[in-house]
């Protein structure tokens, strides 16, 4: 198993400074936004970005929550071992007409995306949601799905896989292309 380098750490800083400056653009004040990251590890991209918007935003509290994708995936029944779901974690109550921004670590099949999706219905219905993913692997997808802010765009094949690595969850922080021999 080989591994290289996609985004080392100081490429993963500034493509998340970049990122946050996009959401900024797009979002202003974020009065009407709200953060949302994936479990289990778009969450550790969410935190950072929003950690960093409250930085960049001194006066601004921009509503954070976490999703647990587990019971709505299509394939959890499939898995072969009991699943153990992760924490949902909301700031607020609900997303009915609000504008929400759902972040993934790496874009892949869709299949997270989709139940994502399913999973916030359960907080209402937001006005428009966007996807911000950290890593879009173009050309693997089995749903429809497409990202609004991309922080890296990659080409892989069925062999290959991506893994984003955090400091909290990992130790490190950066992002690999994984080859399998």
């Amino acid at each position: 198993m080989k591994r290289k380098v996609l985004l080392s750490s100081k490429q993963l800083e500034l493509t998340l400074d970049r990122l946050c400056h996009q959401l900024i653009e797009n979002h202003d004040n974020f009065k009407d936004t709200v953060i949302i990251g994936l479990q289990p590890r778009g969450v550790y991209l969410a935190r950072r970005l929003h950690k960093k918007l409250n930085s960049l935003l001194k006066n601004t509290k921009i509503p954070y929550g976490e999703v647990d994708t587990t019971f709505y995936r299509d394939d959890f029944r499939s898995k072969g071992h009991p699943i153990a779901p992760q924490s949902m974690n909301m700031d607020f109550v609900t997303i009915e007409n609000k504008n929400v921004v759902l972040v993934d670590d790496v874009l892949h099949t869709g299949r997270t995306i989709r139940a994502g999706l399913d999973a916030l219905l359960d907080f209402g219905r937001p006005k428009k949601v966007e996807l911000l993913v950290l890593i879009d692997r173009r050309f693997s997808r089995h749903l429809p799905i497409q990202p609004d802010y991309v922080g890296k765009k990659i080409d892989t094949i069925v062999s290959q896989n991506v893994k984003a690595e955090w400091k909290e969850a990992d130790g490190s922080d950066g992002v690999w292309l994984i080859m399998n021999d």
